[in-house]
């Protein structure tokens, strides 16, 4: 496979991804992505991205339920 954005061969490694949202770090270790040995470009194929997606919807509301009863205890 090679890289869309250099050209380079595509390896198959793991890999973290993180995000910041809503007031929160989140990092997810050990991941499987396709990553450029002469760029280091990622790719996540579409099953990993929907699995990073899922994680990501549950802790948004998770966040957000946790902040709403921290809210309403101020009051």
């Amino acid at each position: 496979m090679k890289c869309h954005y250099c050209g380079g061969e595509m390896k198959k490694e793991k890999t973290s991804y993180s995000v910041n949202k809503l007031g929160y770090h989140l990092i997810i270790d050990d991941i499987n992505a396709w990553i450029c040995s002469q760029c280091g470009e990622t790719y996540f194929e579409g099953e990993v991205i929907d699995a990073i997606q899922d994680v990501i919807e549950s802790t948004d509301k998770g966040i957000t339920k946790v902040k709403d009863i921290l809210l309403t205890a101020q009051e």
